[in-house]
């Protein structure tokens, strides 16, 4: 693609005002982020899912605020123009406003970031508040929330209850309320989504598997592309299975190197015939 200009807040509610849905992927490393930044993707999410797509955990709650530093400044590299946002990992932001304020604006300074996500209802609307206080674009995120996945009883549907489904949506007006541009619904029914759509003001919602009617859509770009060796959800749909062609590309490495039919000429570098004799000869 073309040299793109930098993806910007108003450029976001253009796209909403137009009726264009905006794609949104998670990414957690410098080449990856170069794909999607060619890619045209609008919003790139460095999630603390990193704890189990590249770390190996069986879940996000190990992740710190340096693994996250570290991965987000990577990623900005590799994709100057996307609208970066820094997932604030577990307990960076629950003990206290302060603690919120300070962890979001290191993911602006230290990593280039353009916003911050917390998960979290009503009871998170301060630190929402505060985070937006302080000039730092903030995104809500409701639904499935995996740092208080062991409360919510596992990785499953929330809202299906018409009392549940009734505080995601006091959820989302709260959390708007108190300043956040954008929330994510995850794993909340297609209804309950368009519903809070619907009824968002200024607030840009976008679905993880809560059906197609949100003002765009975000995938873990592990399950897009078949990375994720353990399970595959099925809000995920996968795109390419590069799980594929990197497992026979290295099948086919391990069967030429032990064939001896890799290296090639073309694969390594010589010395010239009179440096090599006057080695041997400086070698004695």
């Amino acid at each position: 693609m073309s040299e793109r200009k930098k993806v910007t807040l108003p450029a976001l509610f253009a796209k909403l005002a137009e009726g264009t849905p905006i794609t949104w992927l998670t990414c957690y490393d410098y080449p990856t982020a170069h794909l999607q930044e060619q890619a045209g993707i609008d919003m790139i999410l460095v999630g603390d899912s990193l704890g189990m797509t590249m770390l190996g955990f069986d879940s996000t709650l190990p992740v710190t605020m340096e693994d996250m530093i570290r991965h987000t400044a990577a990623v900005r590299r590799g994709a100057p123009t996307a609208w970066l946002v820094g997932d604030m990992p577990y307990m960076s932001y629950q003990p206290s406003v302060e603690s919120a304020i300070r962890n979001a604006g290191r993911f602006m300074a230290e990593a280039g970031c353009d916003a911050v996500k917390l998960e979290g209802g009503a009871e998170m609307a301060d630190r929402v508040a505060g985070i937006a206080r302080a000039g730092i674009p903030v995104i809500g995120h409701l639904g499935l929330t995996p740092q208080s996945v062991s409360a919510l009883g596992g990785f499953r549907l929330q809202g299906k209850g018409a009392a549940q489904a009734k505080k995601i949506v006091d959820d989302a007006q709260a959390l708007e309320e108190a300043g956040a541009f954008c929330i994510l619904l995850e794993l909340v029914p297609d209804r309950v989504c368009r519903l809070i759509t619907e009824r968002a003001k200024h607030c840009i919602i976008m679905s993880l598997g809560s059906g197609p009617d949100a003002h765009g859509q975000l995938l873990i770009y592990h399950d897009a592309f078949a990375l994720y060796p353990k399970f595959k959800p099925r809000m995920a749909k996968v795109f390419a299975d590069a799980g594929a062609v990197i497992r026979d590309g290295l099948t086919a490495y391990v069967d030429e190197v032990t064939a001896r039919t890799f290296p090639q000429p073309d694969n390594w570098f010589g010395i010239k015939d009179e440096e090599y004799d006057e080695l041997v000869r400086l070698l004695g």
